[in-house]
C-alpha cells in the first residue's frame, strides 16, 4: 500500500496530465505552417496549370514535357493535334504539355 501512495504524490501539485493549451497552440501553429509553405503553393500551381491547358488555342506554339516542339493545329477536349519540323502531326494529351513558346525565345535560339 505504501507504493501506491508515492505513485500518487510523485506528480507536482498544479500539473495537468494531457494535452495543454501550449501543445494545441504548437499543433495549430505547425498545420499553419505546413499548410502556407506546402499546400497552399501546390494548388496555386495546379490551378494556374489547368488555366492554361483552357486557354490553348489554333495557332500556339508549344513545348510538351518531353520537349518536342510543335504549333497548335487541332483541339478536342483532351486532346490536341500539333505540327512538327518536317510537316509531321502528333496527337497529344492536354497534360502532356509543358509551357507556351514565345517568339522572342524561337528568334534568340
Amino acid at each position: 500500500m505504501k507504493g501506491i501512495g508515492i505513485l500518487l504524490q510523485a506528480a507536482p501539485e498544479g500539473a495537468s496530465s494531457g494535452f495543454g493549451m501550449e501543445q494545441i497552440i504548437m499543433f495549430a501553429a505547425i498545420g499553419l505552417v505546413f499548410y502556407f509553405f506546402m499546400i497552399r503553393p501546390q494548388m496555386k500551381k495546379q490551378k494556374e496549370a489547368k488555366q492554361f491547358k483552357e486557354s490553348l488555342v489554333k495557332g500556339s506554339k508549344i513545348i510538351t514535357i518531353g520537349g518536342i516542339h510543335g504549333k497548335i493545329v487541332e483541339i478536342k477536349d483532351e486532346t490536341v493535334v500539333i505540327d512538327v519540323e518536317g510537316g509531321s502531326r502528333m496527337k497529344l494529351e492536354k497534360s502532356a504539355i509543358s509551357k507556351e513558346f514565345a517568339a522572342e525565345e524561337m528568334e534568340q535560339k
